[in-house]
């Protein structure tokens, strides 16, 4: 299945939420959902349908999906791994995605969404314990060092980026440094310090587990 390069804004309608999917104007009012908040399409604002079983289950799928900006085989690649480490599946499932390296890349304010710290990754600007790594999917783990290479320190990109998202602060599992544009993996994200994200796991693995 190959990645979705449509409008963003569609997901976050579909979904019935903010995705974040298009940095900081989904802070401001351009965002599709203060305008249109209903399901995009001809029919998007007639169609009230109960969403129960198995719809449930689905959209929070594509939903988690839609938010990491992974692929359907990766996602379900991470849900095996997830499901054969040990603990909860659905906190590992998450804490997987977290770990990704895109992921801690926005996480560090390097880029103002998702999709654009998947860009500043696959451009070669990332590195991981000194060695340079341009696979946003890479998963980090405690104690690595995530920076910025010594030559894209003063990229006017990332710099832009920081000071965009200076107003967000760092999850507790990842210290950071914006002032040197680093950042050490402290710890595995734990489930609490997840709240800022609406999902339901559970409905995930109901849903694999079929």
């Amino acid at each position: 299945m190959a990645r979705y390069t449509g409008p963003v804004c569609r997901l976050c309608r579909r979904e019935g939420m903010k995705l974040y999917l298009k940095g900081e104007r989904c802070h401001s009012e351009k965002c599709a959902i203060e305008k249109r908040n209903f399901p995009p399409g001809q029919h998007g604002k007639d169609r009230k349908p109960k969403i129960l079983g198995y719809a449930l289950q689905l959209r929070e799928k594509q939903k988690t999906r839609r938010i990491y900006g992974v692929l359907e085989q990766q996602f379900r690649n991470l849900f095996e791994k997830a499901n054969r480490a040990k603990g909860i599946t659905g906190e590992n499932l998450l804490g997987l995605l977290e770990r990704r390296l895109d992921n801690v890349v926005h996480r560090m304010g390097l880029g103002t969404s998702r999709p654009m710290a998947r860009q500043v990754v696959r451009h070669g600007h990332i590195e991981v314990n000194g060695r340079k790594v341009n696979i946003p999917s890479y998963i980090v783990k405690a104690t690595d060092v995530v920076s910025v290479r010594e030559k894209s320190k003063n990229h006017p990109g990332l710099l832009a980026a920081r000071d965009a998202t200076a107003h967000s602060p760092a999850p507790n599992w990842l210290e950071v440094d914006r002032e040197n544009l680093k950042a050490r993996v402290i710890q595995n994200p734990k489930r609490e310090e997840l709240v800022q994200i609406q999902l339901n796991e559970q409905q995930i693995v109901e849903l694999y587990s079929k």
